[in-house]
């Protein structure tokens, strides 16, 4: 039997927080792709998206929070690095910051964390329905192309509890910025130019 697939209504929004709360693995849109998510403070079900993902254990997971509340509080980060996020979220940036109370295995034992504020209401309307950070990875098998519908996601990831689904997205996925190194780098260009963001590193940090 495979996945529930559901649209987004309210309804269905506060039965995948309460799946999310309960150890499940739900499929969410995002302003990038379709993404897979669990509670980023759940060890077992965060090895469980390690397995359906296929994913190397080594390989760190990112994870969305709804809020500069919420990203306080699993993270550290400086006023610098808070004037370039604020330059970006909500938004397709995905930010590597120091992590806190968070899981090894997120991680891969590592001591920071990518995280993201979608600006998506479903995935933003999910993590606050949640209550807790939420894992933000593509919904694909690790190597094969992320999938642009529900039905698609249906097909590589039959695993999962629930799926929201929230059209075709066929988007990129999120740029990522390192903050915890002096100046910032750039580790990857996604649906966010490169250039804008370097624009406002080199004025944060000149």
């Amino acid at each position: 039997m495979g996945a529930l697939i559901q649209c987004c209504s309210d309804e269905a929004i506060k039965a995948a927080g309460q799946i999310i709360r309960g150890g499940g693995l739900v499929v969410y849109p995002t302003d990038t792709l379709y993404g897979l998510g669990c509670s980023a403070l759940d060890e077992k079900a965060v090895q469980r998206v390690f397995e359906v993902k296929k994913r190397d254990l080594s390989n760190p997971l990112s994870i969305a929070v709804c809020d500069l509340r919420m990203l306080r509080r699993y993270t550290s980060f400086d006023s610098r690095a808070m004037r370039v996020m604020g330059c970006f979220l909500p938004g397709p940036v995905t930010f590597v910051l120091r992590k806190k109370a968070l899981p090894d295995v997120l991680t891969g034992g590592g001591g920071s964390v990518g995280v993201r504020i979608p600006e998506n209401r479903v995935a933003l309307k999910l993590i606050m329905e949640a209550g807790v950070p939420i894992v933000s990875t593509s919904a694909n098998i690790s190597g094969q192309a992320p999938p642009e519908t529900a039905d698609e996601v249906m097909a590589q990831l039959p695993e999962v509890d629930l799926i929201l689904d929230g059209g075709k997205i066929a988007g990129r996925g999120s740029t990522i910025i390192d903050l915890t190194t002096c100046p910032p780098r750039i580790l990857r260009e996604g649906a966010k130019p490169a250039w804008e963001v370097a624009a406002v590193i080199e004025e944060v940090y000149q």
